[in-house]
């Protein structure tokens, strides 16, 4: 029997990692819940199990978000489609929701060349809406606002700000480089999920590393800063201190598996 939630929104990391093959953690990935529904932010290796892990069945997620088209974001959407389809005791029954940047349209119909009815779900149970991946844009739920706006990695890179019926909100940085569209999206918010790939020694173009993510915290005057998306030569170093060259507030250092309610 699944634990009900008693907390305005809850985050649980499902991945903290990249595209490594890591046992320790699997592909970036978030699961929150808010107002009775569980959004899933990137579908990368390993999500479905950690879901497990924490007691939610693939059925129970109403909408997945997704950052970029990066295989380690979402290598696993076909394998969540093929199962959403299975047969024997259960099947998915309620519509599934996936938001992305423009051009997941396309990127879902070129799957279904390769993989055909295999991966189609019946009439009614899946909604695709495509985001302005070139200016700010929002949606009002019933339970939940989202908030989008570009960032700096791929043309459909996208963050998001999902914000509770009572005001609490957490961002989700996706895979980005230095970005004053996330510093605008995460002002004041009670979370930063950002990405934090490789040491400040080891900076590559397209992502963060713990300083510069430190600074885009502190000049949004964000409530609580979460750093993952770790290379494994992260864990050669002193993440911690390299983030607090740039910000003073509440860090946490994501792992598979940490639950934060709010």
């Amino acid at each position: 029997m699944m634990a009900v939630k008693n907390s305005e929104l809850s985050v649980t990391i499902l991945g903290s990692g990249t595209c490594v093959p890591s046992l320790k953690r699997s592909s970036c990935s978030a699961l929150i819940e808010t107002g009775g529904k569980k959004l899933v932010f990137d579908l990368g290796p390993g999500t479905m199990r950690r879901l497990l892990e924490v007691d939610n069945r693939i059925f129970d997620i109403s909408f997945i978000f997704f950052s970029h088209f990066h295989p380690d974001h979402t290598g696993e959407l076909v394998s969540f489609l093929f199962s959403s389809k299975y047969s024997g005791k259960e099947r998915r029954q309620t519509p599934i929701t996936f938001i992305a940047g423009r051009g997941f349209a396309e990127f879902y119909n070129r799957l279904k060349m390769v993989y055909g009815n295999w991966i189609e779900l019946d009439p009614g149970l899946i909604n695709i809406i495509e985001l302005d991946n070139k200016d700010y844009d929002s949606i009002r739920f019933n339970e939940f606002t989202i908030e989008s706006i570009p960032v700096e990695h791929n043309d459909e890179s996208l963050a998001y700000r999902v914000t509770s019926r009572n005001g609490i909100s957490v961002v989700y940085s996706g895979d980005t480089d230095f970005s004053n569209n996330l510093i605008a999206l995460s002002k004041e918010t009670d979370l930063l999920i950002c990405e934090s790939a490789l040491p400040d020694e080891l900076k590559v173009k397209g992502h963060l590393t713990p300083s510069l993510a430190g600074k885009i915290a502190a000049m949004a005057n964000v409530k609580k800063l979460m750093l993952t998306h770790f290379y494994p030569e992260c864990d050669e170093v002193d993440i911690e201190k390299e983030c607090r060259k740039t910000y003073g507030g509440e860090l946490i250092l994501a792992e598979d598996l940490m639950t934060i309610d709010f």
